[in-house]
């Protein structure tokens, strides 16, 4: 691998890192229409239930599993909306604000097409699990008895699993300027602030992922089981491969240190097969050193940060 995987777009030295944030990055929100699998038990039900134990129903909390949510179909089903999940966080970075993260504008197109190709999966994967369903309404029955209640369940599956996604702004609305200039300032301040707090949770999910991969490769390079070295998966190093290329990509350049230290660590493992870990026990050794040096540092970060935010809000 090339030794300009950290290179990131050029950007003008005077900005800030949340104004280039601000600038370069969109709001992407996904939204999940999901049939739930469990229902609460009505009053009655739990009364016969508390009766089993001697209990008072109302200080009895209860509820029933619908569907077996460990069928294949519906594990495929499932298995589609993290995959969804887990391609919006690679592809972004975290808001201070609930179900919304921050892609770069360069990666919209990218990251449409993906995601309609995951909304098609998801799509078939339910037509695949509406074909069980008769299947697994009557497994419910057995298993449910006297509580299964079939107004719980729908006609059809068809609709009931959904992802949508869009691009919300976070912008003042320009309309404010003119009919109250005193708030629309108020919210430039408010909305400067949120991508203030946006570029330090970026660094904490950076220093955090980078620290918990570090350090699961440090302790299986340099761990022993019985005298014998530990096994470690190809994916130990892999996973740091895909951190690097994400960190390129949506890296903004906030913190001199960490880009020091991913830069470091980068070099430490680039061109490194895990093989080569396995057969060489210099190598392997040399860069659990090296990594356990990283850790340190990272592990200092991570102390650091509650110190590092108050000295930046009082900026």
């Amino acid at each position: 691998m090339s030794t300009n995987l950290l290179d990131t777009p050029t950007v003008q030295p005077s900005t800030s890192p949340s104004q280039r944030l601000r600038t370069t990055f969109a709001a992407v929100r996904i939204a999940f229409t999901w049939l739930g699998t469990r229902k609460t038990l009505n009053s009655e039900q739990k009364a016969q239930a508390a009766d089993t134990f001697g209990a008072e129903g109302q200080f009895l909390s209860a509820g029933k599993k619908l569907l077996d949510t460990a069928h294949p179909s519906f594990k495929a089903v499932t298995g589609v909306r993290s995959r969804i999940v887990s391609l919006w966080k690679a592809m972004s970075l975290p808001y201070p604000e609930p179900g919304i993260r921050l892609i770069r504008q360069s990666q919209i197109d990218t990251f449409n097409e993906q995601l309609t190709l995951l909304q098609q999966e998801l799509t078939e994967s339910v037509a695949g699990l509406d074909e069980h369903y008769a299947e697994l309404k009557s497994a419910a029955r057995e298993r449910l008895g006297s509580l299964y209640n079939a107004a719980d369940y729908p006609a059809s599956l068809q609709g009931m699993f959904q992802v949508a996604w869009d691009f919300p702004s976070v912008e003042p609305p320009e309309y404010l300027r003119q009919l109250n200039p005193e708030v629309y300032r108020q919210e430039c301040e408010r909305v400067a602030g949120r991508f203030d707090e946006a570029v330090q949770l970026a660094e904490a999910a950076f220093i955090e992922e980078l620290q918990g991969l570090v350090s699961h490769l440090t302790e299986r390079l340099s761990g022993q089981t019985d005298g014998k070295p530990k096994v470690f998966r190809d994916s130990a190093v892999e996973n740091l491969t895909q951190f690097f290329e994400r960190f390129r990509e949506l890296n903004i350049r906030s913190n001199d240190q960490l880009d020091e230290l991913v830069d470091h660590c980068h070099h430490v493992v680039a061109g490194v097969e895990p093989q080569s870990l396995r057969d060489n026990n210099v190598l392997r050794q040399s860069m659990a050193s090296e990594l356990s040096q990283v850790q340190d540092v990272l592990d200092d970060l991570l102390v650091d940060r509650p110190r590092r935010n108050i000295l930046r809000r009082s900026r």
